[in-house]
């Protein structure tokens, strides 16, 4: 955040997106910590919306620092909910649903059928055609490189397949992305950059070998969570599966453009190089929804 508000124009930025896990922790110091985040973005977040979804780290109290700091669209506690921003529809979750059943199971099932929802009308021809784009945020990846047995290290993540010890069992969210046609899946929580291949069920589905980020045939996933914390960055598995793209432990951040209905630029910039950008592709497509993965 220190380079975002000293070293570029914060009115170049149409939007902020935190996807997750705020302050370390909000609710330290009875709350006194997350009084000091909320002055610190004050000079970004009056001027820009700053968008957010929550992390385990929200999750003390269940997670009431987070319900009442933030104030997102919809009636969800800002836990949920979807907004518009240009050619974009961009949908905000919570993957915390399927990890703290003590604060009521009911709501995973509720959230995934609010999804549901939401996607089926925005793939209606009418949004579709006039907001092409469907972007996700979440803070727990699917997939993800990192050498420390988190969840999206497994192959049965449970964000990505569901919980069977659920009655009844809980979907997960990688067929109701892939069968909504999703372009663009943002995550956080690995303490590092990483960008995958387009990919669905453990396979890559690349545009082509030539161009895999045209027309790809699959989701798009980005793990942008390195800006920083006492916990340091993460190590990487030495083996990355085939999926995996581009992999970097620096301290950073992601920036976006959708530049019109069939493009958008993702960039990383390295705050430990002093702002160069790392790491960049664009995603072209001329097809959007389901039909565009055939």
């Amino acid at each position: 955040m220190r380079n975002v508000d000293a070293g570029d124009y914060i009115y170049d930025y149409h939007a902020i997106l935190h996807i997750g896990d705020f302050a370390y922790d909000m609710h330290e110091d009875n709350g006194r910590i997350g009084d000091e985040f909320m002055r610190q973005i004050q000079s970004i977040a009056a001027y820009v919306p700053y968008m957010t979804c929550p992390g385990n780290h929200e999750s003390t109290y269940n997670f009431s620092n987070y319900r009442n700091r933030f104030s997102m669209p919809g009636q969800s506690e800002s836990l949920w909910y979807s907004w518009n921003l240009g050619s974009a529809h961009i949908v905000s979750l919570s993957t915390e649903v399927y990890f703290y059943p003590e604060f009521g199971p009911e709501l995973l099932f509720k959230q995934y059928e609010w999804l549901k929802k939401d996607l089926e009308e925005a793939n209606k021809p009418e949004n579709r055609a006039a907001r092409p784009w469907i972007i996700t945020m979440g803070h727990r990846p699917m997939f993800c490189s990192d050498d420390d047995q988190d969840d999206c290290t497994k192959f049965d993540s449970i964000v990505r397949l569901g919980l069977n010890d659920t009655k009844p069992p809980a979907p997960g969210l990688e067929d109701l992305f892939y069968r909504y046609g999703v372009d663009l899946e943002l995550w956080a929580h690995e303490h590092t950059y990483e960008r995958l291949w387009p990919v669905y069920g453990d396979k890559v589905f690349n545009g082509s070998k030539e161009q895999p980020y045209v027309n790809p045939k699959a989701p798009v996933h980005i793990i942008t969570g390195s800006a920083g914390c006492r916990e340091r960055t993460d190590l990487f598995n030495p083996n990355p599966k085939d999926w995996s793209a581009f992999r970097s432990t620096d301290y950073g951040y992601t920036r976006m453009q959708v530049v019109n209905t069939t493009h958008v630029y993702v960039e990383q910039v390295s705050d430990d190089q002093y702002g160069k950008v790392i790491d960049s592709i664009w995603v072209v497509k001329e097809k959007h929804g389901f039909s565009a993965w055939f």
